[in-house]
């Protein structure tokens, strides 16, 4: 559990270091800055601000977690900036610490991967085993739930909402909140399908899949002719409530929003298969 510190890091007094860690040449941490028990920083890794990064995470050459809001409003507040146990960051990645105007911390969860030049923004929240393919990029108090999956170059608009275990697809700009489940794939984001791969491996029976996609279909047909969304809400909300990822979904369009959300795909679009 000895930590091996290259002569040629900077770690700042102040900076407190678990036990087994690796920090490579020409990384520096700053005063303020808790790394937990066998992390890795291979090496040209910045980590600043009052950041905390947890136990057996690895830092990619190039990557700087908690450093200042790209926002014009912050004046130097102490903000906060989380990494969570075990994630994976991949070169070029850049996260930035939270500001005062918006929660005040920057969180990324455990497990996730991170991949090259994908940059995390002031204020977002990150769940756990997120996967942001590479450069993927996001504004501001973005909040994407656990397991959800970002396909390549894919936007994601300041204050949007993406759901548990949702996936973006590639080069897909994503303007409104995506339901859990969800698949969106376009230049700007529709609504697809869902995430059935994700749902097949993580335990959905088939008789579960089958409901959930009787419920997705009443939600969102594709006939354009269709009632109200008020009224295909209160008939899903009727008769599969009692479902607990329909709960899940319903939930999710119930809670607070600033961007509303994503529509559903034109008709004589393929339904996505989450691959």
């Amino acid at each position: 559990m000895r930590n091996e510190i290259h002569p040629q890091a900077i770690v700042s007094d102040g900076a407190v270091i678990g036990r087994g860690v690796r920090i490579g040449p020409w990384c520096s941490v700053g005063p303020e800055v808790r790394i937990g028990d066998n992390t890795t920083l291979i090496s040209h890794v910045v980590v600043d601000g009052r950041t905390t990064i947890g136990e057996g995470a690895q830092l990619y050459p190039f990557c700087t977690v908690g450093l200042a809001p790209q926002d014009l409003k912050y004046r130097g507040e102490a903000t906060l900036c989380e990494v969570g146990a075990r994630t994976v960051i991949r070169e070029n990645v850049t996260i930035h610490r939270g500001t005062a105007g918006g929660i005040g911390i920057t969180r990324v969860g455990q497990d996730c991967l991170l991949m090259a030049n994908a940059h995390v923004a002031h204020d977002c929240l990150i769940g756990d085993g997120v996967i942001l393919v590479n450069n993927v990029v996001m504004g501001g108090h973005v909040e994407i739930g656990d397991h959800a999956r970002i396909m390549g170059a894919a936007a994601l608009h300041q204050f949007v909402r993406i759901g548990r275990a949702a996936m973006v697809g590639g080069v897909c700009g994503v303007e409104a909140d995506v339901i859990p489940y969800g698949s969106v794939m376009g230049n700007r984001a529709r609504l697809v399908g869902l995430h059935w791969v994700w749902l097949r491996r993580n335990g959905a029976a088939l008789a579960d899949l089958q409901r959930l996609r009787q419920a997705f279909a009443i939600l969102y047909p594709r006939d354009p002719e269709s009632e109200v969304f008020e009224q295909r809400l209160a008939c899903v909300r009727r008769d599969f409530a009692d479902d607990p990822r329909v709960a899940e979904i319903l939930a999710f369009i119930d809670g607070p929003s600033k961007r509303g959300l994503v529509r559903i795909a034109r008709r004589g679009t393929e339904e996505a298969e989450g691959g």
